[in-house]
């Protein structure tokens, strides 16, 4: 089962039929083709598999994750594909990253979401764990949804990511995070995560090392 619906959703991806002078893949996501420009040169400018699995989830499962006018913020959005499939589905989204992807990220989503969408999305500046306050103040930014795909893997800022869900979750934030298992940081990553927020396996695709959760505050996880 695990293979079958990898193959699935590694169907969806599609690459350009002739060489062109800005690489970028396509996908079929929500009834749309987008369009990904990339870079090679950062981790934050190419589609990781995370992100594909986060995609597929919130199409296939649009009716007990409804996203129709919910306020979503994706933190380490890359190049914008999973704000995009959000933004496709209905939401309201604030796609964010560093300020040195804020360009891609910009041309993925305007150029993808113009003129299809219920809500045009925004994209902002996030570097974790700096600024929360006067860039996201609590009382006035209430998400219902946190998506996350591939944020933690081998860099020094783990302490700053966790922060910064625990500033944008409130009571009934549910958090969608999409990881891949690399190394023992991962594993140590969870254990800290789960001393602040209550986890749930949603999906789980060995084939790859990708594990998709569903997070919320402790003591708040819905049954």
């Amino acid at each position: 089962e695990d293979e079958q619906i990898v193959a699935e959703i590694m169907r969806r991806r599609f690459f350009p039929a002739v060489i062109t002078h800005k690489p970028w893949e396509g996908f079929h996501f929500a009834g749309h083709e987008i369009r990904i420009t990339e870079a090679t040169d950062c981790y934050g400018a190419v589609v990781w598999p995370s992100a594909l699995v986060l995609c597929y989830f919130l199409e296939t499962n649009s009716k007990q994750y409804n996203l129709v006018d919910k306020n979503v913020i994706e933190i380490g959005a890359g190049t914008g594909l999973v704000s995009i499939v959000a933004s496709l589905l209905g939401a309201l989204v604030t796609a964010t990253d560093l300020p040195e992807l804020l360009g891609n990220l910009q041309h993925n989503v305007l150029q993808n979401t113009k003129l299809k969408c219920k809500h045009q999305p925004c994209v902002k500046e996030l570097s974790w764990g700096i600024d929360l306050e006067k860039n996201f103040p609590r009382s006035s930014c209430q998400f219902d949804y946190i998506m996350a795909a591939d944020v933690v893997y081998h860099h020094p800022f783990l302490d700053e990511l966790l922060l910064t869900f625990d500033h944008l979750c409130k009571n009934d934030t549910i958090i969608l995070w999409a990881m891949k298992f690399r190394l023992d940081k991962e594993n140590q990553f969870v254990d800290r995560f789960q001393t602040m927020f209550d986890l749930e396996v949603i999906s789980d695709f060995p084939s790859l090392n990708i594990t998709l959760y569903k997070a919320m505050r402790k003591g708040r996880m819905k049954v």
